[in-house]
């Protein structure tokens, strides 16, 4: 399949009903370490059907979940990278990231998310959101890694109370500084 989004070392590409990533996305997404931040956790018919979502192809190629994978284990997702517009208006367009705990702490999400927000940006949006949950000082640091500017608390996107950032083309954090925050 082809990549929608690469680094040196990850690639993101649709996620697929096979077995494999059906697998891959329910040990994600059904750890209590992701799950409290994102949610309830999944089990498998809801890895289902999010991933049946998640692969329909969009009416703008420039939003998606994708599939997250390291270059050196192809085939093997190892979380999501996401660009949506946000509701209630779809104006604003959210990045996020959800990757396993084992992958934590390898600077991935910062790679991965920088590539989702570059590709939002040379597709002419001209501003990019993280809604974070109150708590998940992960993701914040991810956010302020990429550039992000913190903007406050909002409950403006599905009722939630969240963290907000924002990010800027100008202030998109170049690939070669974020290379440090890779451990490997």
């Amino acid at each position: 399949m082809e990549p929608v989004l690469g680094t040196d070392r990850l690639i993101a590409r649709p996620w697929t009903l096979d077995e494999a990533d059906l697998a891959a996305a329910y040990d994600v997404y059904s750890r209590q370490e992701v799950a409290q931040w994102i949610g309830a956790p999944m089990d498998p018919a809801e890895i289902r059907i999010r991933i049946e979502r998640w692969s329909q192809p969009t009416t703008d190629p420039t939003y998606g979940v994708w599939a997250v994978e390291e270059r050196s284990q192809p085939g093997r997702p190892i979380g999501s990278v996401l660009l949506r517009p946000l509701p209630p208006d779809e104006e604003d367009v959210e990045v996020g990231w959800h990757l396993h705990p084992a992958m934590w702490g390898r600077g991935y999400a910062t790679e991965i998310g920088s590539a989702a927000a570059r590709r939002a940006f040379e597709t002419g949006i001209d501003e990019v959101f993280a809604i974070v949950r109150p708590g998940n000082e992960r993701s914040s640091q991810v956010a302020r890694r990429l550039g992000m500017e913190y903007v406050g608390r909002t409950d403006k996107y599905w009722g939630l109370h969240a963290e907000l950032f924002r990010l800027r083309p100008g202030d998109l954090v170049d690939a070669r500084q974020l290379r440090r925050y890779a451990t490997r």
